[in-house]
């Protein structure tokens, strides 16, 4: 019975290698930044609101700063090769989140200062 099973297993990894292979370089690339975009988006309090309460009660600062500094370096050092059309929505997403950080920041960052403004310089 093991065997089997780790033959479901084996067969199962050799269709997600399968899976992954068929999937281009830009539509990973462009799907890790979504997940940043999203997670960074719920960390600046950008939530909805809903039954459990509201959406800023996600705010989490220093998490949203590591996860846009994140999308920061991976659309800014990606866009030479996804190309303009792709790397245009991703650095208007990036940037909409930088301000929505200084919004949110009780204390915000000097010009130059904020979560991935290494990577794209100053955002006001």
């Amino acid at each position: 019975m093991s065997h089997t099973t780790d033959d479901a297993a084996a067969d199962a990894a050799v269709q997600a290698t399968r899976d992954i292979a068929d999937v281009a370089a830009v539509e990973v690339i462009t799907a890790a930044a979504v997940h940043l975009m999203s997670a960074a988006a719920v960390k600046c309090g950008l939530a909805e609101d809903d039954a459990g309460g509201p959406g800023d009660r996600h705010r989490d600062l220093d998490e949203a700063r590591k996860l846009i500094t994140a999308l920061a370096a991976l659309v800014t050092t990606s866009a030479p090769d996804i190309g303009n059309q792709h790397a245009r929505s991703l650095r208007d997403g990036l940037r909409s989140l930088q301000l929505a950080f200084r919004e949110a920041s009780p204390f915000p960052d000097a010009l130059g200062e904020g979560p991935g403004e290494k990577f794209t310089g100053p955002v006001s």
